[in-house]
């Protein structure tokens, strides 16, 4: 691409900024617009479970794109812009206000959208899906006039509203299906570490536990009905049962979707004039195309897509990662988990754990509670494929930093 070009960009998560700002600095002549059906300068979504909630921050205490906004970066906002159509013969998009924004490219970050429980719709009184600003602040006086939560669904959402509804004195009641919290993305071990935590303050963990019905009852509590035949009353119920990619722009307009938009490893969708990243994407990844749905993979893939858009010929490469904040744990993971990977177990002090899995010669993932500095460290590892011994990285007395200075 040369000279001067006029990118779009929809979607107003990290994917969609970073890819604005990138385009940008690689081609500063250019035109970006980013689109964002929301009123507001583009903000972080993490702090919405916990400190926005608690009420120790406001969403737009952490504006994306610095305290400048994308403005700074010399993009152009388009807020309520709400995407309908996609028309790539023309290389235009269309909004539900009537407008339409040319381009030369385009970048496609719609994200994800939640997985509705059909016995708890979005409307029923008192249940509550966590996703955008204005959610969270309704969620947030919800929580102020209850007693008791429940909260469907032993995720990472799931568990972080729990934990500040904890914090904030509530009884709190997590319902999950599967024999245990945070099965998709812990071992065993550290989910139940979590667990325990959970339990010493209260929370009431029902393990291997359906949902069977739902219901508003006379006294405008919501009645849940578990797969056993309990009934629990809630004053509030948080739905926090994961995401599904939102690809029905880029599916309407005749873009390769499978369960996400599926991308090269350069970002470039089926269409080469447009590029997808982030949570709505799947690329190529190790072992065949995966989606992921982390903050980092946004921001990175975002970056690489923009840039893309405005000329630049760069590769995707991704080593996942995700963080949760609970009470005083800190969970993090990085790396391509395997539940066949061989594990060991690095012992660490008080309330920390650290914990890895290899491919016999090298670190491919690990999961850590309150190992910041660890984890920090392991991401390099990983990154630069640097040989290690097992039975060194599980010697406490070795800092994982000398491990850095080994060959790859």
């Amino acid at each position: 691409m040369s000279g001067p070009c006029n990118i779009v960009v929809i979607g107003g998560g990290p994917a969609g900024v970073f890819a604005a700002i990138g385009a940008k600095k690689q081609d500063p002549a250019a035109t970006v617009t980013l689109l964002t059906e929301e009123g507001c300068e583009p903000y972080e979504k993490p702090p919405l479970s916990k400190a926005v909630l608690l009420g120790k921050a406001e969403p737009h205490h952490a504006p994306i794109a610095g305290p400048q906004g994308l403005a700074g970066h010399g993009a152009i906002l388009e807020l309520d812009a709400t995407c309908t159509a996609i028309h790539p013969g023309a290389r235009e998009v269309a909004t539900a206000s009537g407008r339409r924004f040319s381009y030369d490219a385009l970048v496609l970050a719609t994200g994800s959208q939640v997985r509705e429980i059909p016995l708890l719709p979005m409307g029923m009184p008192r249940v509550h899906y966590l996703r955008t600003q204005a959610q969270a602040r309704v969620l947030a006086a919800e929580l102020r006039k209850s007693q008791h939560l429940v909260v469907i669904g032993g995720g990472l959402i799931g568990l972080e509203v729990a934990a500040s509804a904890a914090e904030l004195g509530l009884r709190v009641t997590v319902i999950e299906m599967l024999p245990r919290i945070l099965a998709r993305v812990c071992d065993e071990a550290t989910g139940e570490h979590i667990a325990a935590e959970h339990r010493r303050r209260g929370v009431d963990l029902r393990v291997g536990t359906a949902l069977a019905a739902a219901r508003v009852a006379a006294d405008g509590r919501v009645e849940i009905v578990t797969g056993t035949g309990e009934r629990l009353a809630a004053d509030i119920v948080v739905v926090g049962t994961g995401a599904k990619p939102d690809d029905r722009l880029a599916a309407a307009a005749g873009i390769k979707c499978d369960s996400g938009i599926v991308v090269d490893e350069y970002c470039r969708t089926s269409d080469p004039a447009i590029f997808a990243a982030g949570d709505v994407v799947r690329f190529p990844g190790p072992h065949g195309l995966v989606r992921l749905e982390d903050w980092r993979h946004a921001q990175d893939q975002g970056a690489v897509a923009g840039r893309n858009a405005a000329g630049a010929a760069d590769v995707y490469r991704s080593v996942p990662s995700f963080w949760s904040e609970q009470y005083d744990l800190y969970i993090q993971g990085v790396g391509w988990p395997s539940p066949n990977a061989p594990r060991v177990r690095r012992p660490l002090a008080g309330n920390s754990m650290l914990s890895l899995e290899s491919d016999g010669t090298r670190i491919t993932a690990a999961l850590g509670v309150n190992a910041q500095r660890d984890i920090a460290t392991v991401r390099r590892l990983i990154e630069r494929r640097i040989p290690i011994n097992p039975t060194a990285v599980a010697d406490p007395a070795r800092p994982l930093a000398e491990l850095l200075k080994a060959k790859a």
